[in-house]
């Protein structure tokens, strides 16, 4: 064959394949012949170019790939609907805030009542209020009762109160509630002597006390507590229980436990006995007979007055040291 008949050809600079001169593109990969790497957004799609991203010899291509018109058009509609969907920086910084301001207005709702309440008690406990030196108060059927007396010497103790009377009007104020009870102690001045009208045994019965202030009554805690002569010791293990006695209107402590060999032993307490009297003072509640121990000078002897059976028994019991 004569070789000027043969046609020019070159080779195309990405896939090396030889191609006619007059083509523009490679018909292998789609390189523009003689220029370079063809940086155009759209060129002619070739049917055998090789899969996107790898040039005809099987390395990776060092230019995006080509598709035909139609096809480019295509795929940028669905990016450009995909990038649509995206949200932005400036999105996602605004969602955030929201995010933000609602959680923090709904932690408010939550907190301010919180708070609220919270400053109220704190409130309430910083106004001096007047003590009379019983347990808490507690709401009961016609006023509001309690389980002891305590300290020694406090104004209730010196009013001849005992745990189980049930208060019903405190300076001349009719008493319902315990909250009532404890508000008309805050405005009721320090010092001050009220009447007080109480139950005891289903017998109405007044007294007078003056109130004293907290510093009082925590300077006879203390001093009952390091009293030198120590605290009392009767014998049981404080496993008692408040209990009616039938036929009267009078309650009691059932002793369920007493220790071999200690005082109520001794002075012949059995189990069972229900207690009504310590010395001088009524036993109603398991809380006040335990007081009454423990304020009985150690060595001494205090007469305690038992309900057995139907029988009425007093005791002399000579008290123990804890």
């Amino acid at each position: 064959m004569n070789p000027e008949m043969e046609p020019v050809v070159t080779v195309c600079g990405n896939c090396r394949e030889p191609m006619p001169r007059e083509l523009r593109f490679c018909r292998n990969c789609g390189y523009r012949l003689g220029e370079g790497s063809a940086e155009y957004t759209e060129t002619v799609h070739f049917k055998n170019a090789p899969p996107r991203g790898f040039s005809g010899n099987g390395a990776a291509a060092s230019f995006p790939p080509y598709a035909a018109p139609g096809a480019m058009a295509s795929v940028s509609g669905a990016q450009i609907k995909k990038r649509r969907k995206r949200m932005s920086g400036m999105t996602w910084m605004f969602l955030g805030l929201l995010i933000f301001f609602i959680a923090a207005a709904a932690f408010t709702a939550v907190i301010r009542p919180i708070r609220r309440n919270i400053n109220a008690e704190i409130a309430k406990q910083a106004v001096p209020r007047s003590y009379v030196g019983v347990t808490p108060f507690d709401t009961t059927e016609g006023g509001v009762t309690f389980d002891n007396v305590e300290p020694p010497g406090s104004p209730a103790d010196k009013a001849g109160l005992v745990g189980g009377d049930i208060v019903t009007t405190f300076d001349g104020q009719k008493i319902t509630s315990d909250d009532q009870m404890m508000d008309l102690l805050t405005t009721t001045p320090i010092g001050k002597t009220v009447d007080v009208v109480y139950i005891r045994d289903g017998e109405t019965k007044s007294t007078k006390l003056t109130t004293i202030s907290e510093q009082e009554f925590n300077r006879l805690k203390k001093l009952f507590s390091s009293r030198p002569e120590g605290r009392g010791l009767f014998g049981y293990d404080n496993n008692a229980e408040r209990v009616p006695i039938p036929g009267t209107k009078l309650y009691g402590v059932r002793l369920d436990s007493v220790e071999q060999s200690r005082p109520a032993d001794l002075a012949g307490v059995k189990e069972g006995d229900i207690v009504i009297r310590f010395g001088d003072t009524p036993i109603r509640t398991p809380q006040e007979f335990y007081s009454r121990v423990l304020r009985a000078i150690p060595y001494s002897t205090v007469t305690i007055e038992v309900m057995r059976g139907t029988e009425r028994l007093e005791i002399p019991v000579k008290m123990g040291k804890r």
